[in-house]
């Protein structure tokens, strides 16, 4: 018999530490096999709340948020672009010149959630983010990556042009805020262990073999 594990992925789809360490997370539990069954939820976490409608500059923003230089940002985007090549996630960084609001993306994978296709939808936001330049707060991409993945695409087109799970998101978002989380991602198993970051490989598997055998 497989060992169960609950898996809570605290992360925002504009966080691109996030995605590389999904991908590092879901090789990890591909190397391991059939020894461990894993059940994936993803969490939300909003890295700019604040953050109005139409975005912000990509380098003015971490010039402000994090006090980077141009030359730092670029060295950090060159880093990134690596891992995730090394994972096989495409990262194009001539394509990323904004950072936006992700909220209605939370409420979007919240129903997603409901329709047993959050996975999908998380891996199609990072992608239209990070590989194709797109922002992911816009509604009609937000419809458009729906359709993809085959959710209800009346129904999300009601929930964006709404408050609906507005206050699910929030209530989410405060628990885990509540919990210590303030980075991203978080990985936390069965509720009790917590792994922080865009880890390599090697990590998780180490660190889900060893949870295991507890």
């Amino acid at each position: 018999m497989p060992t169960s594990m609950k898996i809570d992925f605290v992360s925002d789809v504009s966080c691109p530490w996030c995605i590389i360490g999904l991908k590092a997370l879901e090789q990890a539990v591909e190397k391991i096999g059939d020894d461990i069954a894993v059940d994936v939820h993803f969490q939300p976490f909003e890295l700019n709340p604040k953050m109005v409608p139409e975005g912000q500059d990509l380098f003015d923003h971490m010039a402000q948020k994090y006090g980077a230089s141009t030359e730092q940002s670029e060295r950090t985007r060159e880093m990134i672009r690596a891992r995730g090549e090394d994972l096989g996630f495409t990262f194009r960084m001539d394509k990323l010149e904004r950072i936006y609001n992700t909220f209605d993306a939370h409420r979007l994978l919240h129903y997603a959630a409901l329709e047993g296709c959050q996975s999908k939808l998380k891996h199609a936001l990072f992608g239209a983010y990070f590989t194709n330049g797109e922002n992911p707060g816009d509604h009609d991409i937000l419809i458009r990556l729906a359709e993809q993945i085959g959710l209800n695409v009346t129904r999300a087109r009601e929930i964006l042009a709404s408050d609906a799970f507005a206050k699910d998101v929030r209530k989410q978002q405060n628990f885990y805020q509540e919990q210590g989380i303030q980075a991203v991602p978080a990985v936390i198993i069965n509720g009790r262990h917590l792994i922080k970051g865009g880890q390599p490989v090697e990590v998780f598997e180490q660190a889900l073999r060893q949870i295991a055998e507890e």
